[in-house]
């Protein structure tokens, strides 16, 4: 049996409009964020989806409940699938980190597997934890259509992960906020990608390329 799994990113909060570092910094959702959800929730509403699992983040978890009302859900909270931990970094502005760290800040925008800043997760070890916390879950919704809402920096390795993208992976993947993913997956075949970071029902997001 296909289990078709319809990936999120949250909706826009303040640190994608100003270039911040967001991490485990626990943003809301902006203005437009919410709309951008609620622009989400209508586009995928004719899915039958079965169940919602959400980073614990508030970002992504009020995405989750928005695009779970149609359906009579409650969000799952899987804290496999929370942020990327970024210690001094977070809540920083890029451009700051570009100017005082131009080692580290080449590191990112080249290879940020190779990344390893004090107190901060390795892109590696989100990798791990979030396929964990997929393969997990999986088993209990064989047929059916799941919703995971979670971050940029979650979905990236996810992505090399299920699909066997060796390093450097990261930028080879690119998720707008409140795009949506499609993939699906039954034991025989492993996984499939069918649709990558839609868009389409978006009129205003932020393209963030570092």
């Amino acid at each position: 049996m296909k289990t078709r799994i319809i990936f999120v990113r949250h909706g826009e909060c303040e640190g994608n409009r100003v270039g911040l570092f967001r991490g485990r910094i626990d943003f809301p959702l902006n203005d437009n964020g919410i709309r951008q959800a609620e622009l989400l929730r209508d586009e995928i509403k004719s899915f039958k989806i079965d169940a919602v699992y959400t980073s614990p983040l508030s970002r992504a978890f009020r995405t989750a409940q928005i695009i779970a009302v149609p359906h009579g859900l409650t969000p799952i909270v899987e804290e496999g699938f929370t942020n990327i931990s970024l210690g001094p970094w977070e809540g920083r502005a890029k451009s700051e980190i570009e100017k005082e760290q131009p080692s580290e800040w080449r590191i990112w925008v080249t290879a940020p597997e190779e990344l390893a800043l004090p107190g901060a997760e390795r892109v590696d070890d989100v990798k791990e934890r979030a396929f964990a916390a997929l393969k997990r879950i999986l088993p209990k919704h064989n047929g059916e259509t799941i919703v995971i809402v979670t971050h940029r920096a979650v979905l990236k390795p996810l992505f090399a992960a299920m699909f066997e993208v060796k390093k450097p992976y990261f930028w080879k993947f690119h998720f707008d906020t409140a795009s949506y993913s499609i993939v699906e997956y039954n034991k025989d075949r492993g996984f499939t990608l069918v649709l990558l970071n839609e868009t389409k029902h978006l009129s205003d997001f932020v393209i963030e390329e570092v």
